[in-house]
């Protein structure tokens, strides 16, 4: 199969696996009666056992094989005699698909859901509103592009509104995905497809939950996921447990944050752009990716090593990043600093809910579309030390240099005390 048909058929399915390429025989829920219950049912029916006597072996309910027996059976030779390879037959012509759309049949259901979707706001006069007149291309709006004004009610919301609108009326009600199918797959026919653009993404094409849960980097394997972090880290009972960063400025310059977990003491990382690095150009000779940028993988993992190595051996126990290609060599990054890496989920910026508190404060010194490159290494350890000497409320006031020193303190004590 040639990829322009690939192309076409993920297209038409709305970014979907389209269901003529699915398994002929997708595994059945527990709700359905399997193939080899249907055989045990059959011989159990042919030694003449009750409904409720087939029902208690197979552990299913009796009305469940009441109705098996029914609507099942083999008709041809005029009696209703049950036979497992015709009962399978018959519940697989009933369970085909597609069938008839709700939305294609329910000319009311679907005018409701396309205004609820796609009709025109009105100022508080009641004079309709139209916006941006914005034609729709097929694929999705492009970044500070303007978009299709409407009502725009999310799939979810129409669905759990129709039974406050319409409770004595049950014609009147459809899933949120059944929304989501009417207008992403082009053979059901019943919304047109340039509805989507009054969605909140906006997106032309669905993306599979399945996909974003895979979207995660191929060096991040299951060992290195932050659930395998050790439990003494979740805590915070034990210092040397750290999070990291990069915040981002103006022509991809960037500086790497560190922050301890137990104390809130940070680390700046100087990420200056490779001289390489071609500012302000914008040709198609020019590559101004990360690595000249100055945080690509080397450039990181060798930052990271020379702030860590700075620091006591007790304050060396793990580090957690997101799933970033600036950790592509955390294996070397392991080996050469001490530290044990473990990665977040993909798309879970909280589970790093330290340092992302710390960028928060950073960018009072940092703020969005400026060039962080124009700032040096002892700019980076002025910002450090004022962050690190402010007193912080979730460390009873002291300040994150005193809580580290503190701890440093005790552990040199516990262990003269266990020596002497």
């Amino acid at each position: 199969m040639s990829w322009v048909v690939g192309a076409r058929w993920f297209r038409q399915a709305g970014g979907m696996p389209p269901s003529h390429l699915a398994p002929s025989a997708p595994p059945l829920s527990g709700r359905y009666l399997s193939f080899a219950e249907r055989e045990q049912l059959a011989l159990l029916h042919a030694r003449r056992y009750g409904v409720r006597e087939i029902a208690r072996y197979l552990g299913r309910s009796p009305s469940t094989i009441s109705r098996e027996l029914r609507r099942n059976a083999a008709t041809r030779s005029g009696a209703l005699d049950y036979r497992a390879t015709t009962a399978q037959w018959h519940a697989d012509r009933a369970a085909r698909r597609p069938k008839p759309a709700t939305l294609a049949t329910n000319p009311r259901l679907r005018h409701y859901v396309q205004d609820r979707l796609a009709g025109v706001i009105a100022a508080p006069s009641g004079t309709p509103v139209r916006g941006p007149a914005v034609p729709w291309k097929g694929r999705r709006h492009g970044r500070r592009q303007p978009r299709r004004w409407g009502r725009a009610w999310s799939p979810e919301q129409i669905a759990r509104r129709l039974p406050l609108d319409f409770p004595d009326d049950p014609t009147m009600r459809i899933s949120h995905e059944a929304i989501y199918q009417a207008l992403y797959i082009q053979s059901r026919g019943a919304l047109r497809r340039e509805l989507s653009a009054c969605l909140r993404t906006g997106r032309a094409l669905r993306v599979p939950r399945e996909r974003t849960r895979t979207s995660g980097r191929r060096f991040v394997t299951p060992e290195l996921l932050i659930s395998e972090r050790p439990a003494e880290a979740e805590d915070r009972a034990v210092p040397g447990h750290w999070e990291g960063d990069l915040i981002l400025g103006l022509e991809s310059s960037a500086i790497g944050t560190l922050v301890e977990r137990t104390t809130r003491f940070t680390l700046l990382l100087h990420l200056p752009r490779m001289a390489e690095h071609a500012r302000g150009l914008r040709t198609t000779d020019t590559k101004n990716g990360a690595p000249l940028a100055g945080h690509g993988a080397a450039a990181v993992r060798d930052a990271i090593t020379r702030a860590v190595r700075t620091l006591p051996v007790q304050l060396r126990r793990s580090l957690t990043w997101d799933q970033g290609a600036e950790m592509a060599e955390h294996a070397r990054l392991r080996i050469d600093t001490g530290l044990e890496i473990y990665f977040c989920d993909p798309q879970s910026p909280w589970q790093r809910g330290t340092n992302e508190n710390t960028n928060g404060l950073l960018r009072q010194y940092f703020p969005k579309g400026t060039d962080l490159s124009e700032h040096s290494t002892r700019d980076l350890a002025a910002v450090a030390l004022a962050l690190n000497t402010r007193p912080r409320k979730t460390l009873g006031w002291k300040t994150p240099a005193e809580a580290l020193n503190e701890l440093l303190q005790s552990d040199q004590t516990g262990t003269v005390a266990t020596t002497s």
